[in-house]
């Protein structure tokens, strides 16, 4: 079988054997754009009706079949006439690429592309970049076969220059970032975004008249006064142009508050850590100091939070910075295990945090005292009396009941509390609307309404998520009640009527993009537009949409464990394709989130990504022992949609 290379980036080159065929032997279009079709197709086949319907769309078909005839036999040709081996194959009605050592930039570009958001490499972020070069086909920009995919992989390229240039921004290398942004500029010249982070970089590299500069060419090009974002960025280079090191510091800091928003806590504290080298005041560096702490305390790592606590305590003399240290000492116990003495410390934070702190402050002393119970094990009873001790319309309510949210998948899913999570919720319902607690309210609907979707009782659990969803849209100013139109989206495509989740997943990501709850929910939301193209027959769309959910978790962090549903829909969709590499690196992460709790239902989830990857390696045997392992742990949990699934998929696998 000769090894065949074929590139659709900057232009059409097929390779057998290491010999080019000539451009000149594509001179009839016909059999370059079947060849080009094939490249692109999910596994690298296609149905002789869809080829012919992307070729010769104003024909009948038989006059198409005619042509799709011809064009086969002269691309075989061109390679029989070198190897001995033809480049197309049939089988029935399908067509295909001999996909046994067949090699497509394509799908070089979408692997490296995968593997550069889960390392986090700048070597793997290049090498996608790189393979993307001019774009698709650039001679075919016009076929109207090529559209969807060019516009596919055009986004995945603009994806990968924004997370590239935010993770070298982050890291201090400047010139690296500033080309980065350019080149994002360079192919999307109407993202301002793209254009406040230029802006931003020439300010830090201390070039400020090209900084202003770009503000007006921006406005030009605009024909109207940029964002706020921009504007306030240009005013304070414009202003400050003589006191260069207060703004440099300035700057840093906002970029490390962004790497800390989308969980690069490494990212985080080297940009704090360029933004004290150039603070001018000690409460500056205090408050820099302890932004480096709650990076590192963000990620559970209390160890390495240690000097930097020490330092901002040493330096600060602002009471609302006191106040937020005596919390960050108590995240730290937790997350070392010192229960007693983290409650102690958020006893000590909450006047403080009322006095001089704003309600985020306050807010975040309460969702660590939520921490704490459920570390205890108390979590049920330590919300009950939250309500019952919050004011009515409490403004750091809505943050404090997202946490909640978060810290209620653990019930959902967890063997030793899964069972009473139901009744929990009616409880807590009870006592929500007793003390007239709307956000509780809210809260305790979307918890009753998950525990009855995942039980399979339909038509309960949707009263309950839509009344959540109405109590959140009456909220003034919300930016919560993602979960429950995301739920709402996964019982319409369990029921099933995948076609209706749209709608729902389009008002989850609305909510989602502004709200503090965002890392907790872009899994789950890509999770469920996989989980519906799945169910459509679809799983070029479903691995679109994971593609998605994993640039969104560079952009805005990622909760592994709310996010987990997504690594086994992953692994089903990639395996369907054909890419066992991506399938494979997705039950890594089901295995790894299965590790972290104990719980039938991530359990399960991995089991069934292994079945994906194992189905797609062509062992059916070991494929049906890891689904029907997958259904009778969800069945053990009560999840009686995913194990029937599960079941189907040992059957049929």
């Amino acid at each position: 079988m000769p090894e065949i290379r074929i590139e659709l980036f900057g232009g059409f080159r097929v390779e057998v054997d290491g010999r080019s065929i000539p451009e000149e032997a594509w001179r009839q279009r016909k059999p370059a754009a079947l060849v080009k079709l094939l490249a692109l197709a999910p596994r690298h086949k296609l149905h002789r009706e869809q080829v012919m319907d992307a070729l010769w769309p104003e024909l009948a078909p038989a006059p198409a079949a005619a042509n799709l005839r011809k064009a086969l036999h002269y691309a075989r040709r061109l390679a029989e006439s070198s190897t001995g081996e033809p480049l197309i194959q049939s089988a029935g009605e399908l067509v295909a690429l001999p996909t046994e050592r067949l090699r497509v930039d394509v799908d070089e570009f979408r692997s490296a592309a995968g593997r550069a958001r889960h390392s986090g490499s700048f070597d793997v972020y290049t090498e996608a970049i790189e393979l993307h070069g001019d774009g698709l086909l650039p001679d075919d920009r016009y076929e109207e076969w090529a559209i969807g995919p060019r516009e596919e992989l055009q986004l995945e390229y603009l994806s990968l220059l924004e997370e590239e240039a935010a993770l070298l921004e982050s890291r201090g290398d400047i010139a690296g970032a500033t080309r980065a942004v350019s080149l994002l500029i360079a192919a999307d010249p109407l993202r301002e975004d793209a254009h406040v982070r230029l802006m931003r970089l020439y300010a830090l590299a201390g070039r400020r008249a090209d900084a202003m500069r770009h503000y007006e060419q921006l406005r030009e090009e605009l024909g109207s006064e940029p964002g706020p974002e921009a504007q306030q960025l240009y005013a304070e280079v414009r202003a400050r142009q003589t006191a260069e090191p207060e703004l440099t510091s300035e700057l840093w800091e906002r970029v490390g508050d962004l790497r800390v928003g989308s969980g690069d806590v490494a990212g985080a504290v080297a940009a704090f850590r360029l933004a004290i080298e150039s603070a001018d005041s000690s409460d500056a560096i205090a408050r820099l100091h302890r932004k480096t702490a709650g990076a590192w305390l963000a990620h559970h790592d209390a160890a390495r939070a240690e000097e930097a606590l020490e330092t901002a305590e040493r330096l600060v003399t602002d009471p609302t910075e006191q106040a937020r240290l005596v919390l960050l000492r108590a995240t730290q116990a937790w997350a070392s295990g010192a229960l007693d003495q983290a409650e102690e410390l958020a006893i000590e934070a909450r006047p403080l945090a009322e006095a001089h702190g704003e309600p985020e402050d306050v807010a975040a002393v309460d969702e660590t005292f939520a921490i704490i119970s459920h570390m205890r094990g108390d979590w049920r009873r330590g919300l009950q009396l939250e309500i019952e001790r919050t004011p009515t319309g409490a403004p750091t309510l809505a943050r404090v009941f997202d946490i909640h949210h978060c810290i209620g998948q653990y019930h959902l899913y967890g063997d030793a509390l899964a069972g009473g999570v139901e009744d929990y919720a009616r409880e807590t319902l009870a006592l929500a609307e007793q003390n007239d607690a709307a956000r509780a309210q809210a809260f305790a609907w979307c918890l009753l309404g998950e525990s009855l979707l995942l039980h399979a009782h339909w038509d309960e659990a949707a009263g309950c998520l839509e009344r959540s969803c109405e109590l959140h849209e009456s909220f003034d100013g919300s930016r919560s009640g993602a979960l429950p139109w995301q739920r709402l989206a996964e019982l319409s495509v369990s029921r099933g009527n995948p076609h209706e989740s749209d709608a729902m997943l389009r008002r989850a990501s609305a909510i989602a993009t502004v709200s503090p709850m965002a890392m907790h929910m872009w899994g789950r939301i890509y999770a469920t537009a996989a989980f519906a193209q799945l169910e459509q027959g679809d799983p070029e769309g479903a691995a679109r949409s994971v593609r998605a959910g994993a640039a969104a978790a560079v952009r805005y962090g990622d909760c592994p464990s709310c996010s987990a549903l997504l690594n086994p829909l992953a692994a089903e969709a990639f395996g369907a394709l054909g890419d066992i590499e991506a399938a494979r690196m997705y039950a890594e992460a089901a295995t790894r989130v299965a590790a972290t709790f104990e719980s039938s239902a991530w359990s399960a989830m991995a089991k069934s990504a292994a079945g994906s990857v194992a189905a797609a390696e062509g062992a059916q045997t070991e494929a049906r022992a890891r689904f029907e392992e997958a259904a009778t742990l969800f069945d053990r949990i009560g999840h009686s949609y995913w194990a029937e699934r599960s079941q189907t998929q040992a059957s049929t696998g």
